[in-house]
């Protein structure tokens, strides 16, 4: 097949994106509203940038029904806060609950049935159920376009780390007792772990 994206509508050109792309990490992501508000959003277009500055990078998309800005883009734009916490098996579900597009005044961690910590930089609160949380001032926001199937580019400083005791030795996270969960296609996800095996990198 051939393809030339300028062709496809917007869900036919993310579609082929979802399906080549993965498995992709998921962060969910939790923010406040100026006055004080939460939400909690799942984003599977998310990786890291750079070490130093420690930097990570997530791009939301706009609303496919009206191309408003999602209320994560739109409450990181007016704190400049946010964190991430990064997803394991033990609570995936609950992360689902997490991606109902739901009023700008509903928080979502209360729905879900989540666990509301304080952070230790930033005020967006953390997951209790979350084994690694990355807390995150803005960096750079850059946006592509305003209607249907455009996004944003939202670059994060990552300002503090928390890493249950269990998984960090020295220097390192143990991803096996991690367990973290992977995005696919369509309604599928998957556990990256399962099959994982080693390749040692050549040094010719």
């Amino acid at each position: 097949m051939e393809i030339t994206p300028g062709n496809l509508e917007w869900k036919d050109a993310y579609k082929l994106l979802v399906g080549s792309i993965l498995p992709r990490p998921i962060a969910l992501i939790t923010t406040i509203d100026e006055n004080g508000v939460g939400n909690a959003a799942p984003f599977s277009f998310f990786t890291a940038v750079c070490a130093d500055p420690m930097l990570i990078c997530f791009s939301p998309m706009r609303r496919g029904t009206d191309g408003k800005k999602k209320d994560t883009l739109a409450n990181i734009e007016a704190t400049k806060e946010f964190v991430i916490n990064i997803v394991s098996e033990e609570w995936t579900e609950k992360m689902n609950r997490c991606a109902t597009e739901y009023s700008a005044d509903i928080d979502e961690l209360e729905r879900a049935g989540l666990t509301k910590e304080l952070s230790q930089t930033v005020k967006p609160p953390r997951v209790k159920e979350s084994k690694v949380h990355l807390e995150c001032s803005l960096y750079q926001v850059l946006h592509f376009g305003e209607q249907a199937g455009a996004g944003s580019l939202v670059i994060g400083k990552v300002e503090h780390v928390h890493v249950a005791d269990e998984l960090y030795e020295n220097g390192r996270i143990d991803s096996m007792n991690l367990k973290p969960v992977g995005r696919m296609a369509g309604q599928m996800y998957t556990k990256p772990l399962a099959d994982m095996f080693e390749l040692v990198r050549k040094t010719e």
